[in-house]
């Protein structure tokens, strides 16, 4: 079974991607700020992040970078609905940086879900080295 650690400071859309991804057969580890997910990531890495952007303690544009400098295989998908620049500038950055798909809130709960079936999908059909 996949695992799925989802970053995100507002409690419902945490809980809301739980259900979806519970529900779809995925193992969830939740986190309510970038500090707590690269502990958890550290500690046992899951096969797909989907991190919030703005978030207290560490944001996600930072988390994603301190991830892909120290984990570069690792798979993102970056989600923001607020800032003062607007999400989708911070989706661009999240982008830049190396997250496979983007998404603004509110969310697309169908597109997200085919999201991440297809990164899953397709890490599971690579060849192992």
């Amino acid at each position: 079974m996949a695992r799925i650690l989802v970053i995100d400071d507002d409690d419902q859309v945490r809980g809301m991607l739980r259900q979806m991804l519970e529900r779809a057969g995925y193992e969830v580890i939740e986190a309510p700020d970038g500090e707590e997910g690269m502990r958890l990531y550290r500690e046992a890495p899951s096969d797909l992040v989907i991190m919030d952007l703005i978030m207290p303690e560490k944001e996600g544009i930072e988390s994603i970078a301190v991830l892909r400098r120290d984990f570069p295989d690792v798979k993102i998908i970056a989600i923001s609905g607020d800032g003062h620049i607007g999400p989708d500038d911070y989706l661009h950055v999240a982008e830049m940086l190396g997250a496979r798909r983007t998404f603004a809130k509110p969310l697309d709960w169908k597109a997200v879900l085919q999201s991440v079936r297809e990164i899953i999908d397709h890490a599971a059909e690579l060849p192992s080295n």
